[in-house]
């Protein structure tokens, strides 16, 4: 199950972050012409689905959410929770195949 997760979480990663990314753009232009919107939830919900970094990149470069408190608390919280959760996935990978097991020393060839 594992390796599995680990040829699809960069490519899941990678479309969560533009889509999260896209709605801020959207947001934003949508806000500047006076229409519908974007639900605040919609976008912090994106965020916490592992599009954080979409997010916060969209929030600076549109210059979008960047005066509400909440989004400037859990965008970056949110970014913080994967890492800590790609981190800790890392770790247990590691230990599984001793790439983190503390040895310098090549194992020996059989």
């Amino acid at each position: 199950m594992t390796e599995w997760i680990a040829r699809i979480f960069p490519f899941y990663f990678i479309l969560i972050n533009l889509f999260s990314f896209s709605l801020y753009g959207i947001d934003k232009s949508r806000a500047v012409h006076y229409k519908w919107r974007i639900k605040e939830s919609v976008l912090l919900g994106a965020a916490f689905l592992g599009g954080a970094a979409g997010a916060g990149l969209g929030m600076s470069i549109f210059r979008h959410k960047t005066r509400k408190l909440k989004f400037r608390i859990l965008v970056p919280l949110s970014l913080a929770l994967w890492l800590a959760l790609a981190g800790a996935w890392m770790v247990r990978a590691g230990k599984e195949t001793h790439f983190f097991s503390g040895s310098f020393e090549m194992p020996a060839e059989h």
